[in-house]
């Protein structure tokens, strides 16, 4: 067989997360580095499919933690990103560059905070990752999982950590705002309790279970929170905690059993549909997590919250047109968020439609000229559009 189809055959070996093909190919002289037109190496194709066996096999064999695909991320970045703390924590040991960016300009904690990856943003905090860097769109880490999160009790965990590891609550954004600023003006009243210091835990089985889970005791972090709800079964948070600790356990269907019960308690605890997302995103049943948000959306119309983490998801899932629309929508409701802009204008460019990409960066430019990352995406944009009409 032909060196390169060798090359091609492991990326899709390690894709689909077949260990044997592998270690086969490689025997055979795949090259381990070896990048598709994409520029994904083997490494990225299994990252990218949390293929946890393929990326141990792959890091034995010397692939390259910080090589770079052609929109410029890395293996480890992405973990970060998709919240793949499995994948991270091994990456961690095979020197993974911890201050590495993406193309805009965030590290692997980032993304992980703006998403609601709170293992995975622990990961990062303990390994060193920094905690007050300010990516391309003038957000921190803590900015992020304020700006664009919802106060509820999963982000509240993460912005705990956050603080715990000394985020600077003063930080501005490019608006001048603080992330104490935007949570008082988003009544996100517990976590301003948090950023001036004022919040304790103050029920001791959550505290309990808050250590236990910090130290991958889960199944004793379970147990505490069966003898809890035992005297205290409509205690929604501990629902959530035991949920969060069965999917860190792979436990999923179990996990959405306690959402469930909750939702059923509650239906108006919008949050607990978030986590079922989160939950079926895990167990990759696309279908029913974007229904879980459009349930969201229904009963909170008029929250960007569930609607920008759908199109979060779609962009993730490749299906750009459905994440475009998704930011219409969003851009309907606040028609001056730079972000939003800048979202669409990539799913855009993902489409080959460079000239509503270039009219929707410029949107992004109108309400924040002095961004320097908006006026590259329009040359680029530019630059493509021109070749598109070549």
């Amino acid at each position: 067989m032909e060196s390169k189809s060798l090359n091609m055959e492991l990326i899709f070996a390690s894709e689909q997360g077949d260990i044997e093909g592998v270690q086969k190919l490689l025997k055979e002289g795949a090259s381990v580095d070896f990048k598709d037109e994409n520029g994904r190496t083997a490494l990225m194709a299994a990252t990218q499919k949390n293929q946890l066996e393929a990326v141990k096999l792959l890091l034995e064999a010397e692939s390259d933690v910080n090589t770079r695909d052609i929109t410029q991320l890395t293996p480890f970045i992405c973990s970060g990103a998709n919240g793949f703390h499995e994948i991270l924590s091994v990456m961690l040991k095979y020197g993974a560059d911890l201050k590495s960016v993406n193309r805009f300009g965030g590290t692997a904690l980032l993304p992980s905070s703006e998403k609601g990856y709170l293992k995975t943003v622990q990961i990062c905090l303990d390994a060193g990752v920094p905690v007050n860097h300010v990516n391309n769109l003038g957000w921190s880490a803590l900015l992020e999982s304020v700006i664009l999160g919802n106060g509820g009790r999963l982000y509240s965990n993460i912005i705990e950590n956050l603080v715990e590891a000394f985020a600077d609550v003063h930080l501005p954004d490019r608006d001048g705002k603080s992330s104490f600023q935007h949570a008082t003006e988003l009544k996100q009243e517990k976590v301003v309790k948090i950023l001036t210091k004022e919040y304790s835990e103050k029920n001791q089985v959550i505290q309990e279970v808050k250590k236990l889970y910090k130290e991958n005791k889960f199944e004793e972090a379970i147990t505490e929170l069966n003898k809890a709800l035992e005297t205290e079964s409509e205690n929604l948070d501990f629902y959530y905690y035991k949920g969060y600790c069965l999917q860190e356990l792979k436990r999923f269907e179990e996990a959405l059993v306690q959402y469930k019960i909750a939702l059923e308690m509650n239906p108006n605890d919008l949050d607990f549909y978030f986590y079922t997302a989160n939950c079926l995103r895990l167990m990759n049943k696309p279908e029913e997590a974007l229904l879980e948000y459009d349930k969201a959306s229904k009963l909170a119309p008029n929250e960007t919250f569930y609607r920008y983490h759908k199109s979060n998801y779609l962009r993730e899932l490749g299906r750009h047109e459905e994440a475009v629309k998704e930011m219409d929508i969003l851009l309907s409701m606040q028609p001056n968020r730079y972000d939003f802009s800048f979202h669409k204008a990539n799913s855009l460019r993902s489409l080959g439609k460079h000239q509503e990409a270039i009219v929707a960066i410029e949107n992004a430019i109108a309400n924040d000229p002095e961004n320097p990352l908006y006026h590259l995406h329009k040359e680029q944009s530019l630059e493509l559009l021109k070749k598109q009409q070549n």
